[in-house]
């Protein structure tokens, strides 16, 4: 991202300062008041970032819904895969995800947010084809953008055949597996791979995996949502990691 980016949401904003992200403006409706406001406003005073009090005309240009706070950020930094490898203890059994091929930025943003609550290493996403970090991904996340290494690859199979390289199992998800999730054993070095809600993992990408597995299914529909069926096996490691 190269440009500036707006973010929306008393919670988002303070999960950016938190975080130590560099915010060039914070925007507040001027008749907003509440305690989620006045610890908004503090934090604002106390990192030294400049607030402006505007109309709702001017927020709902800016956040394009009912919101009472956005604010101005620099660019999300996205971080070199091989980078943080390198600075990654695989006797840990660190948890890498995957993704290949998710274009929703909701989608994208509930699985950040998730990633972040289940101690995800790092996301990996291509450099085409997948759903941008802007302000509704980041609304989504609750900001766990700003907790989470993100990695961009040229290709979602070098980057597998880098973290195969660093003793890392890559694990896809797949509704046509032979093995249930719950049979195999994810307390382990790890990586996660989920594909698009249309086509699933790419079938290039599904031969150069360790392992395919599948959740299992009850009722007419086929498929869950990308973002629940990543929930639901990253869950599944944390319980088998405790």
């Amino acid at each position: 991202m190269e440009k500036t980016t707006y973010i929306y949401g008393i919670r988002t904003i303070m999960e950016a300062i938190e975080s130590n992200k560099e915010i060039s403006k914070i925007y507040l409706l001027k008749e907003a008041e509440g305690l989620l406001m006045q610890q908004l406003k503090t934090a604002a005073r106390k990192n030294n970032i400049a607030v402006s009090y505007v109309p709702i005309e001017k927020l709902d240009h800016l956040a394009k819904g009912n919101h009472q706070a956005a604010a101005s950020i620099s660019p999300v930094n996205f971080h070199d895969l091989e980078t943080i490898l390198e600075q990654t203890d695989v006797a840990s059994n660190p948890l890498f995800l995957l993704l290949d091929g998710v274009t929703d930025v909701r989608n994208f943003g509930a699985i950040i947010r998730t990633a972040s609550c289940t101690g995800v290493a790092a996301i990996i996403v291509s450099e085409k084809g997948s759903a941008p970090v802007n302000a509704a991904t980041i609304k989504t996340s609750a900001g766990a953008v700003f907790n989470i290494p993100i990695c961009k690859v040229n290709h979602i199979k070098d980057a597998i055949y880098l973290l195969k390289a660093y003793d890392i199992k890559t694990v896809g998800a797949n509704e046509k597996a032979a093995d249930l999730l719950y049979d195999i054993d994810l307390h382990i070095p790890l990586a996660l791979v989920l594909g698009s809600e249309e086509r699933g993992i790419n079938p290039s990408t599904l031969k150069v995996l360790d392992q395919v597995v599948k959740l299992p299914m009850q009722g007419d529909i086929a498929s869950l949502n990308v973002s629940v069926a990543c929930g639901a096996m990253l869950y599944e490691a944390v319980r088998q990691r405790l």
